[in-house]
């Protein structure tokens, strides 16, 4: 039995998990303090309340004892009236629909009929004009351009073919883009990582093999994303997932489902993006997958963190956030060093920044900085990141020669990245038309292209 509502609710019910969501609020009870009674986690809370989740009748009996909700408001038979109570259990939800790993007895022709598929995509889908390979830009502020031509190209099968090479290459190319990526190194990363993925498709589909390509992918969706290139991202993103599910490696499989809930939350569609995430940190392989699964359970928890920041759910956000948190604490340092980032209390409190200027609330997220020294961050991207971020808040809060001074040791840190990054140029535009200039904003629009045209 549903609960009826009023004639302004066009469904004329209002499901479960709203319920409960109201009921919550009513109480002035968070997320973490319902899940404490319940024995969920605030994410698992978040899930069963937006429906992403299935309320089974015990899971229902669970929160009306907690919140004191009526059991027929949920659609359950009355039961005598019990105490509250407190329970440790963790329990497993359903599992997600993200896909199904491979199983072991998958042959070689089957990997390689897939490979061959992925290779012939439409060029027309893409809705741009398919970039002609060259040699790659001098100018800083051309390097995304070169970067995602060659990204294209070696999608789409164009340009030069590359010889066959042993999985230990492959694994060594692999090593040297992620090195490019985390030293914000754009033009070696225009020659490394297309010539990588264009590799990866000519070599044999082993387990092995197509899990280096799925790596390979998930690196350049994140790179697509930095340059704002949403666009092939989502292909990016979406063979990666792919090729993660037929070489096993569910880690990967859960990566792909994070790149693509940064791609929906850029897009605007905040649901899908918090059920991407969200569902895959259910995922039971990532229990199974030890303390990596644990870092990679944690990124997704802080990326759905980020989600309900751009929907000004500053509560959730921070709940969310001290979750991913609790489990880097619990993991210690230098988790997950591959193509998903490191995952530590560092950086978990890097997307704290973010994720408070996102919220609305630059103040707070300043603080968050000033409690972060930089030199903790692992690499030299989350560095720049760091003050990049730092810049943001600065600007939504008005305080623009902090602004700039932030955007210059931003520069010092990755000058590559940071002048071939449409964000940073975007920051960049609205400080020359906010206000009077001075020669290092001046040379800072110059050298990120905002003065041009």
């Amino acid at each position: 039995m549903a609960l009826h509502t009023s004639p302004a609710d066009p469904s004329g019910t209002v499901p479960p998990g709203e319920i409960i969501r109201r009921a919550r609020k009513t109480q002035g009870m968070s997320l973490a303090q319902l899940g404490e009674l319940t024995g969920y986690s605030a994410s698992q809370v978040s899930r069963l309340e937006r429906g992403e989740s299935p309320l089974a009748i015990p899971v229902l009996r669970r929160f009306a004892q907690a919140l004191d909700i009526p059991p027929q408001a949920l659609g359950l038979a009355p039961t005598p009236t019990r105490h509250r109570s407190r329970t440790p259990m963790y329990p497993r939800l359903p599992a997600p629909t993200l896909g199904v790993r491979s199983s072991d007895g998958e042959d070689a022709m089957r990997r390689r009929d897939m490979l061959s598929t992925l290779a012939v995509t439409a060029a027309a889908a893409m809705g741009a004009p398919i970039a002609g390979a060259g040699e790659a830009a001098s100018d800083d502020t051309q390097l995304a351009d070169t970067l995602t031509a060659g990204l294209r190209d070696a999608m789409l099968g164009l340009g030069r073919p590359v010889p066959d090479e042993p999985l230990s290459r492959l694994a060594a190319d692999l090593r040297r883009a992620t090195d490019d990526f985390d030293a914000g190194a754009y033009s070696r990363l225009a020659l490394h990582l297309p010539r990588l993925v264009r590799a990866g498709h000519q070599t044999t589909g082993s387990s092995d093999q197509l899990r280096i390509l799925a790596r390979s992918y998930l690196l350049a969706t994140r790179t697509l994303i930095k340059v704002d290139e949403p666009q092939l991202g989502w292909m990016a993103a979406d063979r990666a997932r792919q090729l993660a599910i037929a070489g096993g490696a569910p880690i990967a499989v859960a990566e792909a489902a994070r790149q693509q809930a940064v791609l929906a939350r850029r897009s605007g569609w905040h649901d899908q993006a918090l059920t991407l995430a969200l569902t895959a940190a259910d995922d039971p392989a990532l229990r199974e997958a030890g303390p990596q699964g644990e870092a990679q359970r944690g990124l997704l928890i802080q990326c759905a963190a980020y989600t309900v920041a751009h929907q000004r759910d500053r509560t959730s956000m921070r709940e969310l956030t001290a979750e991913a948190a609790a489990i880097a604490k619990n993991l210690g340092p230098g988790i997950l060093r591959d193509t998903s980032g490191a995952f530590t209390t560092a950086t978990v409190q890097l997307h704290l920044i973010s994720a408070e200027t996102a919220a609305g609330d630059p103040a707070a997220a300043i603080a968050a900085a000033d409690a972060l020294p930089p030199q903790l961050l692992p690499t030299a991207e989350r560095r720049s990141m760091y003050f990049t971020d730092r810049a943001k808040a600065y600007a939504q809060w008005g305080r623009r020669d902090d602004c700039i001074r932030a955007l210059l040791r931003a520069e010092r840190q990755a000058p590559e990245e940071t002048h071939a990054r449409p964000a940073v140029r975007a920051l960049v535009s609205g400080l020359l038309l906010s206000g009077r200039t001075t020669p290092d904003l001046r040379g800072l629009a110059a050298r990120t292209g905002a003065l041009a045209g």
